[in-house]
């Protein structure tokens, strides 16, 4: 594999991102055979929205990754990128929009393609955890300063508004390499478990639990994959991108793929500490998240349906019921979606545009 080719494979998904915003404005297919669900947008106006968190569709929380700022400017992952606290947990209440925390982000200078809050966990305390993305080394954040400290962190935002790193997820990839394939990291998915948080590197290809305390542990590494392009085998990258407690207990962990984003071949794996992860569920393409209903169905976000690679890529939510029966719940309208949520009335919450940088937005999906 070329210089050109490995660079590809090892900075996503930050390269979904940037091949995104060429294209969210493309019109989106016809969704796929029988009845089209009932769409609506509940928020809008938002910077790269990402993760959610809630199960109310009229209040819920959602991890901004903001669009960058006005201080110091540096070669970011994909290109000269400047920072600002622009990243924020937003709080949504019918609608309206509710910022809660001011925290680390860089970006291009239109403020697209940014980096940081991915996503985020609300405790019964009220309290707010975080991840925050970087896609780099630890020389790609220190040439951010102090407004980009937080980028490639877990933090804790506390009910009085106070800001704290929790673990410097980076720095743990530096010092550890659990993936044994250089040092990159871009913290992505989170879900809390007890007073532990469960953590997805997206570019460290590993799944990190956190102490309350801040100690780090590696609790999986998911490996490359030869495959298939242009007549030679590369090296693929996993890119974990989101985790959920499964029905059965143990964690379940999506994976986006890297370069060159072959259709048909994200995995959806299973992991249990002290274990090697095993192949749960096959077949999809680019995973960016997923959740699990009460009755052990298993809905998919692709963040590209088609493949990152396509020319006209189109997002889409599907469903995998428990027999392994894959359903396309909704293809039409959804522009590079980044999130699932599954409220208590059975709705489902997705973020779309979630590479934009002011016209990002949640939908309320009725299948």
């Amino acid at each position: 594999m070329d210089a050109a080719h490995r660079s590809l494979r090892r900075r996503l998904p930050i390269v979904a991102i940037a091949c995104a915003l060429g294209l969210a404005l493309l019109p989106m297919p016809e969704a796929v055979g029988g009845v089209a669900p009932t769409v609506t947008v509940i928020a809008s106006g938002l910077r790269n929205p990402r993760g959610l968190a809630g199960t109310d569709a009229a209040d819920f929380f959602v991890a901004e990754a903001g669009k960058g700022g006005g201080g110091r400017c540096g070669a970011g992952p994909v290109g000269e990128m400047c920072v600002g606290r622009t990243g924020r947990v937003t709080h949504v209440q019918d609608g309206a929009l509710d910022p809660l925390t001011r925290l680390s982000s860089i970006a291009l200078e239109d403020g697209s393609t940014a980096f940081g809050p991915h996503d985020a966990a609300v405790t019964e305390g009220g309290a707010i955890f975080a991840t925050l993305g970087l896609g780099g080394t630890v020389e790609t954040r220190d040439q951010f300063g102090h407004a980009g400290d937080q980028l490639g962190t877990l933090v804790r935002v506390r009910p009085d508004g106070r800001t704290e790193v929790v673990a410097d997820l980076l720095a743990y990839e530096a010092a550890h390499d659990p993936n044994d394939d250089g040092v990159e990291s871009n913290p992505y998915g989170i879900l809390r478990v007890g007073a532990r948080t469960i953590v997805t590197d997206a570019a460290g290809n590993s799944l990190l639990r956190v102490s309350k305390t801040g100690h780090i542990k590696t609790l999986a590494v998911f490996p490359n994959r030869d495959v298939e392009f242009e007549g030679e085998q590369v090296s693929m990258d996993s890119v974990p991108t989101s985790v959920v407690l499964g029905p059965d207990g143990a964690y379940y962990v999506s994976e986006l793929t890297g370069f060159p984003f072959p259709v048909g071949e994200a995995r959806v794996y299973r992991v249990v500490p002290g274990e090697d992860p095993e192949i749960y569920a096959t077949g999809f393409t680019n995973i960016i998240d997923i959740a699990f209903d009460d009755a052990g169905n298993l809905y998919v976000v692709e963040i590209a349906h088609n493949s990152l690679a396509s020319d006209a890529a189109f997002g889409a939510l599907l469903r995998m019921a428990p027999d392994g029966v894959q359903t396309v719940v909704l293809d039409e309208g959804l522009s590079f979606p980044t999130s699932v949520a599954i409220t208590a009335s059975g709705s489902l919450l997705v973020t779309n545009c979630g590479v934009c940088p002011e016209d990002g937005e949640v939908l309320e999906v009725v299948p």
